[in-house]
């Protein structure tokens, strides 16, 4: 009988923990199959960043653990429905000698079974289970929850990312613009049509787009290792990026009515659903408290050998049955206390419920006239790139033909870098707004 209980016990310490669920609390897995692209080398999309995040992002797999230690506290609380048996033994020396009498000294071991099993309890232990399981799903919709807003962390510094490369070409497009500009004015610097002040002043403006160049250079550097950090990469990693290919499905939105985005998002967003489970959970821990005032009924049994290895003194067993009925009279007020303090906990929970309603209604509401205001502004940057552009070809040709100032081309010249600049700021500030949006309504 040794044998087999040694067994037993080395088998369970070997099992693995995470492959043991006899009781089924486990259902959430980790993302599976990451990616299978060489991400040193190839062209990364934005599902490719996103694929990658999921398997790697070490805040993303710490939610993760935290997901599977409540589905063990859940596994704990069904565990109360199964009888608990324990195994003791015990060996020991002892001696007595009386007075006038021989030292005697026995060698006695004994080895003890008790199976002990809850049957009622007035609903305290389906109470428990309830509580748990409200705050396993709390917890797996808090998962979601960071999935999704490190999702829009990630495609945030992506678009951070391709805005700055188009930053570069913008700035390079407005470098060659000013040099342009200072080979004419110093072309006629030198045919004595103009001063050395055109000649100047130009210069200047075309070493200054020198360094806007070298700032954009840096900007992409900086947004390359924020995009590689989250991915868990070092950042002075060479990420290419596949650059996509937008139309106007691309900043459009499913549905232009705000009072059907915000019911979207009270329906879906997993952070009402974590709220409405741990408001759930705090219900049921009132329940909890109010069953310890109540008896409860268990069923015991034990068995028990003793023996002191001695030929003279036979083993003896004990085996004993029954019921035990607890009953709590007096705990010095404590359990009224608890009661209370899980009274207030749940209406405290039904407040935090309101409050996130508002407050989710509220970023749907901020996200959408901000994608509304980012929708104009694109349009009107168009617009604007489009007159600076002909401005600064009528401005250019007219300094050509001696009919116009320095002020004024360099002018023309600066408006229409803005512009390059404004329409670049202002798609991805719109592609930005978008994915803000639809955060904000759970997708």
């Amino acid at each position: 009988m040794k044998k087999y209980i040694l067994l037993l016990a080395i088998v369970c310490m070997a099992l693995p923990a995470a492959a043991f669920d006899p009781l089924g609390a486990h259902k959430i897995r980790a993302p599976q199959g990451c990616i299978d692209k060489d991400i040193w080398t190839q062209e990364l999309t934005l599902d490719d960043f996103v694929q990658v995040i999921l398997c790697t992002n070490p805040s993303l797999s710490a939610s993760y653990m935290g997901v599977k230690a409540s589905e063990s506290g859940l596994g704990m609380s069904r565990s109360e429905y199964l009888p608990v048996v324990n195994l003791t033994a015990t060996g020991n020396i002892t001696g007595e000698k009386i007075e006038r009498g021989n030292y005697v000294q026995a060698e006695p071991y004994t080895a003890k079974a008790e199976a002990s099993w809850l049957l009622f309890d007035f609903g305290g232990r389906e109470a428990r289970i309830n509580s748990a399981r409200a705050y396993v799903e709390a917890a797996r919709y808090g998962y979601n929850a960071s999935v999704q807003q490190m999702v829009l962390t990630v495609q945030t510094a992506y678009l951070n990312l391709l805005a700055s490369q188009e930053s570069l070409v913008s700035a390079q497009a407005s470098l060659d613009t000013y040099k342009q500009s200072y080979q004419e004015a110093e072309k006629r610097y030198k045919l004595g049509m103009v001063s050395l002040s055109d000649k100047l002043q130009t210069k200047t403006r075309y070493e200054q787009a020198v360094l806007e160049v070298v700032l954009a250079e840096n900007r992409i550097k900086q947004n390359k290792g924020a995009l590689a950090i989250l991915v868990n990469l070092p950042p002075n990693s060479e990420i290419q990026l596949a650059k996509p290919v937008y139309t106007d499905d691309t900043i459009a939105i499913e549905n232009d009515d705000v009072n059907h985005l915000m019911q979207t998002a009270l329906e879906n967003r997993p952070e009402m659903r974590a709220q409405e489970r741990a408001e759930a959970a705090a219900k049921s821990d009132v329940t909890v408290t109010k069953t310890n005032l109540l008896p409860r009924i268990s069923a015991n049994a034990a068995v028990v050998y003793n023996d002191n290895w001695k030929h003279s003194s036979p083993y003896l067993t004990n085996n004993s049955a029954g019921l035990l009925v607890t009953m709590p009279l007096f705990a010095g007020f404590s359990n009224a206390y608890q009661i209370q303090q899980a009274s207030y906990a749940y209406e405290q929970q039904q407040h935090n419920t309101e409050n996130l309603k508002l407050q989710i209604e509220n970023e749907v509401w901020q996200a959408y006239q901000n994608y509304k205001t980012a929708a104009r502004s694109y349009e009107i940057s168009q617009a604007v790139l489009e007159s600076a552009e002909e401005n600064h070809r009528v401005a250019f040709r007219y300094y050509e033909l001696g009919k116009g100032d320095i002020l004024n081309l360099l002018s023309a010249v600066s408006q229409l870098a803005d512009a390059r600049q404004n329409k670049i700021t202002a798609f991805y500030s719109l592609l930005l707004s978008k994915a803000n949006l639809y955060r904000s309504i759970g997708k």
